[in-house]
């Protein structure tokens, strides 16, 4: 599967660190905390499916089973469940782990990979796809919400190639859509879900990396601090301090370039 949008030039990673661990092993623990636990927790969902442990009507979401009978696991679970142990499970598993990986590895706090701006994404994603989705009558969201994160990967990656079974190369922000088409040629429908997944995926990318261009640097999304020290804890002190010198300073230029303003001709 991994062959349908292979990355022109990619290469493998994270070997070095998995020298006695198996492959499977290896390839778990090197993907990123909020990665790791959303895949397990999915390939999990179908494993207790196939088992008859559980059942779908136990997972997907709806509004009276959620806020009137209090069967609030659902609000969780209809992002977790993308159908029984199938090749089609597998297809799932691997844009979700991939896309989601590279978001994860690209989200970062105070210069450092940090799990807390990832996880905000998350949580904005969800909300908003569980708000979308009496308009649609989806039941189960995961799959639009893997969408939204291949549509924010491929808009803040443009210039990375991708080919299709090696046949069809292209570069990443072409990738929702020939998602799109792929999946009308094979299920003969519309596909609402990845349409719902690139209209959330695109109000994130725009308040977060179009936005702030325009607004003095305003990031109407970003997560707040007591979100990130959630994930983080409070920063060290001598991090504040930087961070509040570096604050003055940006101050105290713009001062003087004030000033300086009305003797310029």
């Amino acid at each position: 599967m991994a062959d349908f949008f292979a990355r022109d030039g990619a290469g493998g990673g994270g070997a070095a660190g998995g020298a006695h661990h198996f492959p499977l092993e290896t390839w778990f623990y090197d993907l990123p905390v909020c990665t790791r636990w959303w895949t397990t927790a999915t390939v999990a969902a179908s494993i207790l499916v196939q088992c008859h442990i559980v059942t779908p009507f136990q997972l997907f979401y709806s509004f009276r089973a959620v806020f009137i009978k209090g069967q609030y696991w659902r609000l969780l679970t209809t992002f977790l469940y993308f159908g029984p142990l199938s090749l089609d499970l597998l297809f799932h598993v691997f844009f979700l782990q991939r896309y989601s990986r590279l978001l994860e590895e690209s989200s970062s706090s105070r210069g450092r990979q940090s799990p807390a701006y990832f996880a905000w994404l998350l949580l904005y994603a969800t909300v908003s796809l569980i708000l979308l989705s009496p308009l649609v009558s989806m039941p189960f969201l995961g799959s639009p919400l893997s969408s939204s994160l291949v549509y924010i990967w491929s808009r803040r990656d443009p210039d990375t190639r991708l080919s299709f079974l090696g046949l069809l190369v292209f570069t990443a922000p072409y990738l929702p859509w020939v998602l799109m088409g792929f999946s009308l040629l094979l299920h003969g429908s519309i596909p609402k879900d990845e349409i719902m997944g690139v209209i959330v995926g695109h109000v994130w990318y725009f308040f977060s990396d179009v936005y702030p261009s325009l607004h003095n640097g305003i990031r109407p999304l970003d997560p707040p601090g007591w979100w990130i020290r959630l994930f983080e804890g409070r920063p060290p002190a001598d991090e504040d301090v930087v961070e509040a010198a570096a604050t003055q300073a940006v101050a105290i230029d713009q001062d003087i370039v004030a000033a300086a303003a009305p003797e310029v001709r």
